[in-house]
């Protein structure tokens, strides 16, 4: 995996949204920030 680096652009990846589609950080190159944040399941 990439080290991330700041003000560097982020490394290509894809995940499932909320409703389990498939969504790239490609999909988004039109925008100038991406939040991405992960949940966590205390169960």
């Amino acid at each position: 995996m990439t080290k991330v680096e700041i003000n560097k652009q982020a490394p290509e990846f894809t995940a499932l949204d909320f409703t389990g589609n498939s969504v790239s950080l490609s999909n988004f190159t039109d925008r100038v920030n991406v939040l991405l944040i992960f949940n966590r399941s205390f169960s």
